[in-house]
C-alpha cells in the first residue's frame, strides 16, 4: 500500500518484471516527462495561491489553479504532475551515471551491467537489423505445442513473479497466472507462493465486460491491435486469429474477480495443497505446469483468486490448441514489443499509449531505455544513485521526522475513547515493531550470475526476467526478511508492506519538492510528512488493520472496536463515492478506501507532529495545508483518468487533496464557512485515527 505520487503510463507495463506497490509497473517515472514547472513552496515557506478562488469551494484549485491554467501535459505523457518534476530531474541524473559507468574501466561489475543493458536497448539500428529473429525460438516452441500437456508446460515456463496483491489491486499480468512470493498470511515465519488471476492484455476485466460504448470501442481497437502485431510477425489469417484470441480473453475476464473482491484479503486466504489443484481446478495438467514453473517441490500455495484459477484451468481444457497457440504467440510478441523493430514499438504504443490513455506521442528512446534498465537492474541503478546523490544527513533528518510522526500517531491511538485497552495495546505493538527503511536497503541485492550483453537487447530482457524469477523462487527456501525492500532507491514513491510490518522511503522521494533540507518544518511536514504519515497509517487502514505486529492475518480487535472502525471508515467510503469526475463515472469509495484512510490519518498525524516540533514557535497551518495541496498538483488526460478510476486503488489527485475537509485545523486556517462546497458539519467530518 503506497503513496503513489503519480501513475506511470500503461503503455510501458507489459515489459515490467514485477509490479510496484503503487499499483503500477515499476517504470520509475520516465513516462512523466516534466517541462518547467511553477515553483513549489520555497525554503522560506512562502507560496502564491490562487486567491481569486475560495479555499472552501475547491482547495485543489485554490492552491494549484495558476499551475493548472499554465501547464500542458507533454505530448508523450498521459498524466503529469508535481512528482514528474522530481522524476525528470532524477532520470537525467541517472542517465549521466549510466553513461559514465559504461566508459569507466574502474566501474563496478553492477555498474557495467547497467551500462551494457542501457546501451543494448539504445541500439535501435541493431534491433532493426535483427528483426523478429531474436524472438523466433520462443515462437517456434509455441508452434511446436501438440498436446494439452505441452500447453501446460509452456504456460508454466512463462510464469513471472510480477504481482503484489496487497499493494497492487490492478493485478495486471499478461501471464495466465500471476506469482507473488512473500510470507504467509497466517505464517509470518515462512515464505509461500501466491497464485493470482492473469492472462489479460487490457488493464482489467471491466474492459472486456462493461456494457458501454467507450469499452466496446476499446475492445474493437484491442482486437485490431492483436491482428496487427501478429501480421507484423508474419502470421497469416490474422483477423480470424485475433478474433479467437479476443474471445478467449473475454472468457478469461469472466472468471476474474472484480476489484473489490480482489482487494478483500479475507477472501484471498485460500490454502491449496499441490494435490488439490487437479480436483479444484481441472483442465490443466498441473504437474506439467508446476514443473516448468519450477514450483513442483512446493507443497502448498495461497490461491488469491480461486475462481480465476479454476476458470482459466477449465479454459485450458476446453479451448482448442490452435487458439491457445495464437494467444501465446500474440502475448509473447506483445510482451517483448519494446525490444523489437520500430514497427512493433509504434503499434504497441498506438494501443497502450494512444487508445488506452489518449497519449499522442511515444516517449523518446532514451527514456524507454532507462525505463527498461530500471526494471531489470533496479537495485544496481539505485546503488549508483544513492552513492552520488543521497547525503547521510538527509537520511538522519528524515528518520527524525519519521520518529516524530510515529510518536504522533501513537498519541492519537492513546486518545481514542472508543478503543478497548487490549486493542490499543496491539496497535501500539505494531508501531513499536514497525521496520522503517529510509533512503536505501540495509543490504544491496546481488546480480551475480546475470549475463548482460551490450548487443542483445531482447536477450537481456529475457535473462533479467528469469533472473528475477529465480531470486523470488529462492525465497521459498529462505527465512522471511522483514528488512527486504520492495522499491528501488531511485523511485519517487513510498510504501507500507503489512505482511512485513515495514515501510520504505526511497532516496529519490527525499528531495524537493517533497523533502527540502533547506526548507522550514512547515513545508516539510506538509509534504514529506504527509507522505510519511500516509505510509504509517496504512498499517491501520481497512487492509493493514487486519495484520498484527508480526504481519499475521488475524483478528486482534474487539468486536466493538471493529464495528466502530468499520462504521467510521464506511463514512469515508461514502464521502468519496459522492465525487464524480465524469458525468458517467464516479469514484468507487470502497475501492479507494485504503488509500483515502491513509491520506486522512497520515495528514492528521503529520500536522500533530509538526505542532510538537514547533516548541515555542507559532504554527503556520495555512502554509502547511498549502504545501500538502501543492504536492498533489497533477493533470491527466481523460482516458488516463478513467483508467485510474476503474482500476486503481488511489483516488485522482484533486480528491486526495479534498481530505482536508475532515480536519478542523483546515477550517480555521482558511475560514471555511457553511455553504462552501467542501464544508462539512462537524458531525460529518470523518475521524478514524
Amino acid at each position: 500500500m503506497s503513496f503513489s505520487i503519480s501513475k506511470p503510463s500503461f503503455e510501458l507495463r507489459t515489459s515490467a518484471l514485477r509490479l510496484s506497490l503503487c499499483g503500477a509497473a515499476i517504470v520509475f517515472m520516465p513516462s512523466f516527462v516534466c517541462a518547467q514547472a511553477l515553483p513549489m513552496a520555497s525554503a522560506t515557506g512562502t507560496v502564491s495561491a490562487a486567491h481569486d478562488l475560495v479555499a472552501g469551494d475547491d482547495f485543489f484549485q485554490f492552491v494549484n489553479g495558476d499551475w493548472l491554467a499554465k501547464t500542458e501535459i507533454p505530448a508523450d505523457k498521459s498524466s503529469w504532475g508535481a512528482g514528474g518534476v522530481l522524476a525528470e530531474d532524477t532520470n537525467a541524473r541517472i542517465v549521466k551515471l549510466i553513461e559514465t559507468a559504461a566508459t569507466d574501466k574502474a566501474a563496478s561489475s553492477n555498474a557495467r551491467l547497467v551500462g551494457d543493458f542501457y546501451h543494448a536497448y539504445m541500439d535501435e539500428d541493431g534491433i532493426e537489423a535483427k528483426g523478429i529473429a531474436p524472438l523466433a525460438p520462443m515462437l517456434k516452441q509455441i508452434a511446436a505445442i501438440k498436446s494439452k500437456t505441452d500447453l501446460a508446460h509452456t504456460l508454466g515456463a512463462s510464469l513471472r513473479a510480477d504481482v503484489d496483491p496487497l499493494n497492487n489491486t490492478n493485478f495486471f499480468t499478461e501471464n495466465i497466472f500471476g506469482l507473488w512470493v512473500a510470507q504467509g498470511l497466517t505464517d509470518p515465519q515462512h515464505n509461500t507462493a501466491y497464485l493470482l488471476q492473469g492472462g489479460l492484455g487490457m488493464p482489467d476485466r471491466a474492459y472486456y465486460l462493461a456494457d458501454s460504448q467507450l469499452m466496446a470501442e476499446l475492445r474493437t481497437k484491442y482486437q485490431a491491435h492483436i491482428a496487427a502485431m501478429l501480421k507484423l510477425a508474419g502470421f497469416d489469417d490474422v483477423e480470424a486469429r485475433a478474433a479467437r484470441v479476443m474471445s478467449l480473453e473475454i472468457k478469461i475476464a469472466e472468471s476474474h474477480a472484480d476489484r473489490e473482491t480482489s482487494a478483500d484479503v479475507q477472501k484471498a486466504n485460500n490454502t491449496w495443497r499441490f494435490a488439490d489443484f487437479a480436483g479444484k481446478a481441472p483442465g490443466m495438467d498441473w504437474n506439467a505446469f508446476f514443473t516448468s514453473a519450477h514450483l513442483n517441490s512446493q507443497k502448498t500455495f495461497t490461491v488469491w483468486h480461486p475462481s480465476a484459477v479454476s476458470g482459466e484451468a477449465a479454459l485450458v481444457g476446453a479451448t482448442e490448441l490452435g487458439t491457445w497457440k495464437d494467444y501465446l504467440a500474440f502475448h509473447t510478441i506483445n510482451h517483448f514489443g519494446s525490444v523489437l523493430p520500430k514497427a512493433y514499438v509504434e503499434q504497441h504504443f498506438s494501443f497502450y499509449g494512444t487508445a488506452l490513455s489518449d497519449t499522442p506521442q511515444l516517449s523518446l528512446r532514451w527514456k524507454r531505455s532507462l525505463n527498461a534498465t530500471n526494471v531489470a537492474l533496479d537495485e544496481a541503478v539505485g546503488h549508483l544513485y544513492v552513492d552520488r546523490y543521497f547525503p547521510e544527513a538527509n537520511k538522519l533528518r528524515v528518520r527524525t521526522m519519521v520518529d516524530n510522526i510515529i510518536a504522533a500517531f501513537s498519541r492519537r491511538i492513546e486518545q481514542l475513547d472508543w478503543m478497548a485497552p487490549a486493542t490499543r495495546a496491539q496497535a501500539q505493538a505494531k508501531l513499536k515493531t514497525l521496520y522503517v527503511g529510509v533512503g536505501y536497503p540495509d543490504k544491496w541485492a546481488s546480480y551475480a550470475g546475470l549475463t548482460v550483453s551490450p548487443t542483445d537487447a531482447l536477450g537481456n530482457v529475457q535473462r533479467a526476467e528469469q533472473f528475477h524469477l529465480t531470486q523470488q523462487l529462492a525465497k521459498l527456501r529462505k527465512k522471511v526478511d522483514r528488512t527486504e525492500w520492495s522499491m528501488p532507491s531511485h523511485l519517487v514513491d513510498a510504501v507500507n508492506m503489512p505482511l512485513q510490518n515495514s515501510m520504505n522511503f526511497p532516496a529519490a522521494i527525499l528531495q524537493p519538492p517533497y523533502f527540502d533540507p533547506q526548507a522550514s518544518d512547515t513545508v516539510n511536514y506538509g509534504a514529506i510528512g504527509a507522505i510519511i504519515g500516509h505510509e504509517i497509517s496504512h498499517s491501520f487502514d481497512d487492509q493493514g488493520a487486519q495484520f498484527d505486529a508480526q504481519g499475521r492475518l488475524r483478528e486482534w480487535w474487539s468486536a466493538a472496536d471493529l464495528a466502530h472502525f468499520k462504521t467510521a471508515s464506511g463514512a469515508l467510503a461514502i464521502q468519496y463515492s459522492a465525487y464524480k469526475p465524469f458525468p458517467d463515472l464516479a469514484i468507487n469509495g470502497q475501492q479507494t478506501l485504503s488509500e483515502n484512510l491513509a491520506d486522512l490519518a497520515g495528514l492528521a498525524a503529520s500536522l500533530d507532529a509538526y505542532h510538537v516540533s514547533l516548541k515555542d514557535n507559532i504554527a503556520d497551518d495555512r502554509q502547511f495545508f498549502i504545501g500538502y495541496a501543492q504536492s498533489w498538483r497533477n493533470k491527466a488526460r481523460d482516458a488516463a483518468q478513467r483508467q485510474q478510476i476503474l482500476t486503481d486503488g488511489h483516488s485522482p489527485a484533486k480528491y486526495r487533496t479534498a481530505t482536508v475537509r475532515n480536519l478542523e485545523a483546515w477550517y480555521k486556517a482558511f475560514d471555511v464557512q457553511p455553504g462552501q462546497m467542501l464544508y462539512l458539519a462537524p458531525a460529518d467530518r470523518v475521524r478514524v485515527w
